[in-house]
This record gives structure tokens, sequence and C-alpha cells, in this order.
């Protein structure tokens, strides 16, 4: 599944009434804990990607899965909680790089925590910076569709149609 895809899955999941909230965002992340270990197909399926990405993230080193006696793969909450906060960062753009590198600093522990967050606080310093760009070129596109005649969302103010 391409960043795309789960973009429009976490969206569709969150819907568009209103701001964001913590149950949102509880909803979009999945569940805290996972009391029983699951599959990679109902990892999968909670996460809405394919089997495919998850033996990927595996093999990019970005998660541990153990294996049951018949070399299945078994996730446990560890995993499932880990894949969560994988699958959000690329949502957001993290690149492929970059996660590696987090999750090398969380594997190497505590004393890694500094640049951890460096490395967030510069993501989310990127995410807000996209996010800015996106609403000035909504703002231009909702302005052309007035231009044309068209109806614009109801959080739009059109000036003059006209002048352009």
């Amino acid at each position: 599944m391409t960043t795309d895809d789960l973009m429009t899955r976490a969206l569709e999941t969150l819907g568009d009434d209103g701001p964001l909230s913590v149950e949102a965002i509880h909803r979009v992340t999945g569940p805290s804990d996972v009391s029983e270990p699951m599959t990679i197909a109902e990892v999968a399926d909670l996460l809405d990607v394919s089997p495919h990405t998850l033996r990927y993230y595996e093999r990019a080193g970005l998660v541990e899965v153990a294996r049951d006696g018949n070399g299945h793969r078994v996730y446990d909450a560890g995993a499932v909680r880990r894949l969560v906060f994988l699958t959000r960062m690329r949502l957001s753009g993290m690149p492929m790089r970059e996660l590696r590198e987090y999750v090398s600093l969380v594997d190497e522990g505590e004393h890694t925590t500094p640049e951890r967050l460096g490395m967030l606080v510069e993501h989310r310093d990127a995410v807000r910076r996209r996010i800015r760009e996106l609403t000035l070129s909504l703002a231009a596109i909702e302005y052309k569709i007035a231009t044309y005649g068209g109806s614009t969302g109801p959080d739009v103010r059109v000036l003059d149609p006209a002048a352009s």
C-alpha cells in the first residue's frame, strides 16, 4: 500500500467534521495495547497495510517479529505499537532513511532521547511547513473555482472572483 493510500484511509477514519481530537488520533493510531499475539494478516488489517509492507519493515530492520513453531510471524504488543508509529510517520512523509535512523536510536536506549526528540521536532516543523504550503495551494484552487462560478468550501472567503 502506498503512502497516498494510507493517507486516504487515515483521513476517511477521521472524517471531515471539525478539528482533530485526542479520540480521533487514537482511532487512527489503533489500539494502545494488544493482549494477544497477532498474525501478519491481523496486523495488516489493523493498520490498513499489506502483509508485504509488514515484511518490508521487518527486512529493513525497523521491527523485530517472533516466529511460532511453524515459522509464522507472531506480532506482540511492542511490535504492533512500533508498526503503528512507523506507518504514521510514513503517512507524514518521513523517509525510510530517517525511520531507520530513528529506530536505531530507540534500540540504543534512553541516552538517545535528545537526538530522537531533535529528529521529531525537525520532522514536525517540515510537516507544518508542508501543511502551510498545501493550505496556500488550496486557497489558490478555491479562488479559481469561485472565479469559474463553482462552489467553494464553507470555510473559504471569496473576495472578488471577477478580479482575475
